[in-house]
């Protein structure tokens, strides 16, 4: 695998033993997959956006005391193609991709295009840890059997993730079918914190990570923030997560649990804004600042 250099890798480091991918602990892969987006297209834009965005991200956290990129390297892959791929091929794909850098001993942070990606991703690593269990930032709780006949649509991911009997936290979900709602209700393996709920009950941070097993994979669609703070998604919702209690659930999630691998999905950049995207830029580091600290 051949990392990318200073002026397209993630932070701009120019630093070659903390960049390359020989000698970096960490990796982050590009998905631009985007075919089945219901409402505003672009998120095949989001991944490239956030490497852009990130070369103005400072590399001291200040909350951390640390660089976190430091504490094992980062290095950038180029974007998975998916020239003629969609749907089961284009998840197969991810699969595969993903398993070559997990088997390579990297810690895989992926960026994707639409949700749908995170299957793929979430396949990978469940070769590798059999117990996996997933927490989910979203508005969407994206558990619908199949969306306008499709099965592998971006609404239905966490529906193909349940069929892998995997434990699932969700966290600012407030847009469902009802179909949906009841899945949530009669599921032993699924655990919903709605955004009503986050704003009333101080123990949904507890109550989400203590439903996880051991090894948590994190898929982060940006939608699950307030649009105050991320307006560039594709269907956005009123009354999502801000900065403060996103960053305490990872710090938590962190603290009592092994993070095996995250993604950042459904970014669509808006012309003239950057807040988004330099927003999820800040998101993948501080998140990964937390999971250097507490690696055993």
């Amino acid at each position: 695998m051949k990392a990318r250099g200073a002026a397209s890798n993630f932070l701009g480091i120019e630093e070659g033993s903390l960049c390359s991918y020989e000698s970096a602990k960490y990796v982050i892969q590009s998905a631009p997959y985007e075919h089945t987006s219901s409402y505003l297209s672009g998120s095949d834009k989001g991944p490239e956006a956030i490497l852009e965005a990130s070369h103005y991200v400072e590399f001291y956290d200040e909350e951390l005391d640390q660089e976190t990129f430091r504490k094992g390297g980062i290095a950038t892959l180029d974007p998975i193609d998916f020239t003629g791929k969609f749907d089961k091929e284009a998840v197969d794909l991810i699969e595969a991709e993903t398993s070559k850098l997990i088997n390579d001993g990297k810690f895989v942070i992926s960026l994707g295009a639409e949700h749908t990606v995170t299957y793929g991703f979430v396949k990978a690593h469940l070769k590798k840890y059999p117990n996996l269990s997933v927490l989910q930032i979203d508005a969407h709780s994206d558990l619908r059997q199949a969306y306008q006949g499709n099965p592998y649509s971006h609404a239905s991911v966490m529906a193909r993730v349940n069929d892998l009997n995997v434990k699932i936290s969700q966290a600012g979900i407030r847009a469902q079918c009802i179909e949906e709602a009841e899945l949530i209700k009669s599921s032993p393996n699924i655990k919903t914190a709605y955004a009503h709920q986050v704003r009333r009950n101080p123990n949904w941070m507890t109550e989400l990570v203590d439903h996880l097993g051991d090894d948590v994979y994190i898929t982060i669609d940006a939608d699950g923030f307030d649009p105050s703070i991320m307006p560039a998604v594709g269907t956005a919702e009123p009354n999502g997560l801000f900065w403060e209690e996103t960053m305490q659930l990872f710090q938590l999630c962190a603290t009592k649990k092994n993070i095996i691998g995250f993604d950042i999905v459904e970014c669509a950049p808006m012309e003239g804004s950057i807040l988004s995207e330099f927003t999820l830029a800040k998101v993948l580091y501080r998140l990964l600042g937390y999971i250097t600290i507490n690696t055993k």
